[in-house]
């Protein structure tokens, strides 16, 4: 089942890639290096990162895809948006743009 939806687009799985740039993203986190948004940002504890692990994931695979993360996670999202340019929302906000109640 699985590999149907991944062939038909509607499962997003990480590549071996992502999980290689998500442990770059997850090292420039936690030594607090300089951003390209940014420049140099708090470093975060390793309880932080390892609470972290699968937002970066989740992220890295949203960009390859060119989606759009819908998270109440937002404070998470931006910094991790630091070292990857990921779109997120709110789903407050993705409702109210696309009209759902």
């Amino acid at each position: 089942m699985g590999n149907s939806h991944e062939a038909a687009g509607l499962l997003l799985v990480p590549t071996g890639e992502d999980w290689w740039i998500a442990g770059k993203v997850l090292n420039s986190l936690l030594r607090g290096v300089r951003s390209h948004k940014r420049g140099r940002i708090a470093a975060i504890s390793r309880e932080e990162q390892q609470r972290l692990i699968r937002d970066v994931l989740i992220a890295r695979t949203a960009r390859r895809a060119n989606a759009t993360v819908v998270t109440e996670n937002v404070a998470d999202f931006e910094k991790i948006k630091n070292f990857c340019d990921v779109r997120i929302i709110r789903p407050t906000e993705y409702f109210d743009i696309f009209g759902v109640s």
